[in-house]
């Protein structure tokens, strides 16, 4: 029986150009891979097929070999590059792909010789609302994983260098085969890492990196909120043997103001005022952000809850131009502790209001519930 021709088994031309091929094998290759065909001989060996097509025709010499000789170019164990012989490098980039998915994994595979970054730090800083008013340079120490000064982050002694790593040519990988299946596993000889160290640097063991204090000068912006995430790129961890280094983030917590209170880029002061001046009406000094003052006019009969806008003496725009707004709020306090010559003047205060309609609002109320016991006694 003739054999498929490889180009029709992948579903492409042949013209067709490396990434074709790789799409191309992808997509059959998760149609017909034996993990979701379990049980089903002919899927199986439909997958072994289009694998050995797409394991020759995306090596250049033995694609180039195929177009000259077709199937006979690979008979008699001419070529060796059949699936059961063994798999090419861009055949097994892309079962590294097809394997990230079957397995939960995102699809993408490490780089060789593995991943070598550092790690990422966090560190959490408290400030108050004025320093997110003004904005603040801050410097902070913390603890962490940096290059090891005595051999640059190499690992290795002085006027030695790592060497590439004989079990798994630098890869940090390797691969064994048994039967259908290929596994690929950690080098044991280097750890992942694709480099072996004859002659490890004293001072950090081989690691290229050291533990110790770093100090670094932060520039807190404007109008910060809480939980603003701020990123230090390349301030986390040293990578490991030279690897690129994590980033730092530092996440910032405003503390509780005793006076203010924020909201976005708003500002809310609640401020206790006399009985009689909220009667009486009068100016009353507000406090601001800035550190200034804002004298506030209340006109007579100021109730709790009123609020007076103070245009742009609010928040600055961490993202934008200008500033929000602050908002007085006012509560009027009833005197304590009064005197008896003072609740005597009281008393003949209220004797004189008599139905005058100087308390509307509760004067309203009253009525209201009034008509209500009314209506349930009738």
């Amino acid at each position: 029986m003739a054999e498929q021709d490889f180009y029709e088994l992948l579903g492409v031309d042949r013209q067709a150009s490396e990434g074709d091929l790789k799409k191309a094998y992808r997509k059959l290759a998760m149609k017909y891979h034996p993990d979701r065909n379990q049980g089903d001989a002919e899927a199986e060996a439909k997958f072994k097929e289009i694998s050995q097509a797409y394991d020759i025709l995306s090596d250049e010499e033995k694609r180039d070999a195929y177009d000259r000789f077709g199937h006979a170019a690979f008979q008699g164990g001419a070529g060796g590059g059949g699936f059961e012989g063994g798999f090419g490098s861009s055949f097994a980039d892309v079962f590294d792909d097809l394997f990230g998915e079957f397995m939960g994994g995102g699809g993408g595979r490490q780089q060789r010789g593995g991943n070598n970054r550092g790690a990422d730090l966090r560190y959490n800083m408290d400030i108050t609302l004025e320093e997110a008013f003004r904005g603040k340079a801050a410097k902070i120490t913390i603890p962490t994983i940096s290059v090891c000064d005595g051999c640059e982050g190499t690992g290795a002694e002085a006027g030695s260098q790592p060497s590439t790593c004989a079990t798994c040519q630098g890869h940090g990988k390797v691969r064994a085969q048994s039967g259908f299946f290929t596994i690929e596993r950690t080098c044991p000889n280097c750890g992942g890492v694709g480099r072996v160290i004859a002659h490890p640097c004293k001072s950090c063991s081989g690691a290229g990196r050291v533990e110790k204090d770093k100090t670094l000068s932060v520039n807190i912006p404007k109008g910060v909120e809480d939980g603003t995430r701020i990123r230090l790129s390349g301030e986390g961890e040293a990578g490991l043997r030279g690897g690129p280094s994590g980033d730092l983030y530092i996440f910032l917590s405003l503390l509780a103001h005793e006076v203010f209170q924020r909201d976005g880029a708003n500002i809310y002061c609640r401020v206790p005022i006399a009985m009689t001046t909220a009667a009486l009406g009068g100016d009353i000094d507000v406090p601001t952000l800035d550190g200034g003052r804002v004298a506030v006019s209340l006109p007579e009969g100021t109730q709790t809850g009123r609020q007076f806008r103070l245009r742009s003496k609010g928040m600055p725009h961490m993202r934008g131009r200008g500033q929000g707004d602050m908002y007085v709020q006012t509560m009027v306090e009833t005197p304590v502790n009064l005197s008896k010559e003072q609740r005597d003047l009281l008393a003949q205060f209220q004797a004189s209001l008599g139905d005058g309609g100087t308390s509307p609002e509760s004067e309203g109320f009253f009525k209201k519930a009034k008509e209500l016991w009314d209506e349930i006694t009738d």
